[in-house]
């Protein structure tokens, strides 16, 4: 039986994840079936050209031929997601900070085109940027060197790292991650999607077994697919399950032949970007060092955003970088540019250089961006001969508990880890998706809303992204915004003061769903 790690943990480790109420639950089935209702109504209307279909079908001579559309996803996008379209792709006309322009846009057809109005909303609070450290502006010390690097090299290299591609700034720049991440080496990529999809195959193939979490991002999961290894995937955060995966790839080994697996490889993500949540890094390393697996940690949103030096999920947890096999991340969040990168042994990075896809074949990483990421990781580093980078790091760790701590204060349903800049608040039902964003948005607050199917079905949910150029008074801003209108379910019980006891026992909370320690 697994026993949990408790000793692993030099802090306390605090997620949370309220289950749906079951009321709410009800009512956002019945709010989906009645849209589901409706939209056969209204195909079946189009279907005898009483209304006017705008979107792709098959033309009526292919029939006979295979459907280049699935019909369940062209009925959601007909009937479900035109009503609300108005909420995602909204264009912004300045830096994405703190603040944010955006173009107006109007649709006089029910969502299905827009059209601009010439008209720009000036300054609306930028909840929906993944700007973490604040690094995404267009002045500082970034920016300037930015701009120098822009003059002398030009905004694109034209060619392959292996052929004509490779400049001094690449090199300066792995070396600098590997600095960073506490590695012997790494590797910068030009796509922080393509890291990951385009390297895994590389490191894992045929024989092989992955064990992903089930809530990994795309890119990992389409990595682990292309590899063409057996994937099974645990719960998501969850040791028991990942542990009885390990167990029985062990015991029993490849199916029919049940020869021993080739490799065994664990796929985790630093901090999940849709749930908040921060991964069990601990007790996953005991696991792997225990079971003889390999370990691939993505740190796209956690990288620079955790840990008191800003060097993620490990720094948070106090950990030795070496017990990570594999640790990957972006440069796209809190360093304010684009890309990926690898780091590792040396052994590892030189395999990488000439078996992985995206480095053979994939232009290299932009001049300008390559300095954008040198500038602003040695500002976290302090190499710049400041302390903006620790002000930044400490800044958004405040932002990140105090707007956690206002919401949970005001009765709303949020997820994830106390520490963790991404906050997702509980919206449930379809209608609510909508308008929670249209609502935000006069009040000049842009946030990001997610419903099915990116999330499950009964749990919709609107997702904040903490910054470090927010300031006290915008967090108020957009935490104030929720009153007067219920859109959102709110718990109906009363806060009530708890004894240390009580806070104790709840510092302890081990199992992220409300289950205490054995």
């Amino acid at each position: 039986m697994f026993l949990p790690y408790c000793w692993l943990y030099s802090r306390p480790f605090i997620e949370s994840f309220e289950e749906t109420p079951m009321l709410v639950a009800v009512l956002t089935y019945m709010g989906y079936g009645i849209l589901t209702i409706f939209g056969y109504l209204r195909d079946f209307l189009r279907a005898r050209k009483i209304e006017k279909c705008h979107i792709a079908r098959e033309r009526e001579e292919q029939k006979d031929f295979v459907p280049l559309y699935q019909d369940f996803e062209n009925f959601y996008t007909r009937n479900l997601y035109m009503r609300i379209r108005d909420n995602w792709n909204r264009p912004i006309c300045s830096v994405p900070a703190d603040k944010v322009d955006l173009v107006e846009r109007v649709s006089y057809d029910y969502n299905w085109t827009f059209s601009h109005t010439g008209r720009v909303v000036k300054d609306v609070i930028n909840m929906g940027s993944y700007n973490y450290l604040g690094f995404s502006e267009n002045k500082g010390s970034c920016a300037d060197a930015v701009a120098e690097v822009t003059l002398k090299y030009g905004a694109g290299v034209g060619s392959t790292r292996q052929e004509m591609g490779n400049l001094d700034g690449h090199e300066e720049l792995e070396k600098l991650v590997a600095r960073f991440l506490g590695v012997e080496s790494a590797m910068a990529f030009g796509m922080g999607f393509a890291t990951n999809s385009m390297n895994i195959p590389a490191l894992a193939g045929k024989g092989c077994l992955i064990l992903s979490d089930e809530l990994n991002h795309a890119s990992l999961v389409l990595g682990a697919r292309l590899s063409g290894s057996t994937i099974r995937v645990f719960k998501h955060n969850n040791m028991q399950s990942l542990e009885k995966l390990l167990r029985d790839a062990i015991v029993h080994g490849q199916p029919r032949t049940h020869r021993p697996w080739k490799k065994i490889l664990i796929l985790v993500e630093g901090i999940y970007s849709m749930e908040g949540s921060i991964i069990r890094l601990p007790e996953v390393i005991a696991l792997k060092k225990k079971y003889k697996a390999y370990l691939y940690l993505d740190e796209a949103h956690s990288i620079g955003a955790l840990g008191g030096r800003g060097r993620g999920v490990v720094d948070y947890f106090g950990l030795d970088p070496t017990d990570v096999d594999i640790m990957m991340g972006t440069f796209t969040k809190s360093f304010g540019a684009a890309g990926g990168y690898i780091g590792g042994k040396k052994e590892l990075i030189d395999y990488l250089r000439s078996h992985s896809h995206s480095a053979v074949y994939a232009t290299s990483m932009s001049p300008p961006v390559v300095e954008q990421i040198i500038t602003s990781m040695k500002c976290i580093m302090g190499e710049d001969g400041t302390t903006i980078g620790t002000e930044r790091i400490q800044q958004l760790a405040e932002n990140t508990v105090y707007f956690r701590r206002r919401l949970r204060e005001m009765g709303f349903i949020i997820y994830g880890n106390n520490d963790s800049p991404v906050v997702p608040l509980m919206v449930y039902m379809p209608a609510k998706i909508g308008a929670f964003g249209r609502e935000m948005l006069k009040r000049n607050i842009g946030v990001v809303v997610v419903g099915f199917p990116a999330t499950p079905i009964i749990e919709s949910r609107a997702r904040f992204c903490v910054s470090a150029a927010h300031t006290k008074e915008m967090l108020d801003q957009v935490s104030e915004a929720h009153r007067g209108k219920p859109l959102i379910y709110k718990k109906t019980r009363k806060l009530q003061k708890v004894s240390p006891a009580a806070e104790l026992l709840h510092e302890n909370v081990f199992d992220g769903r409300n289950v205490t320690n054995p």
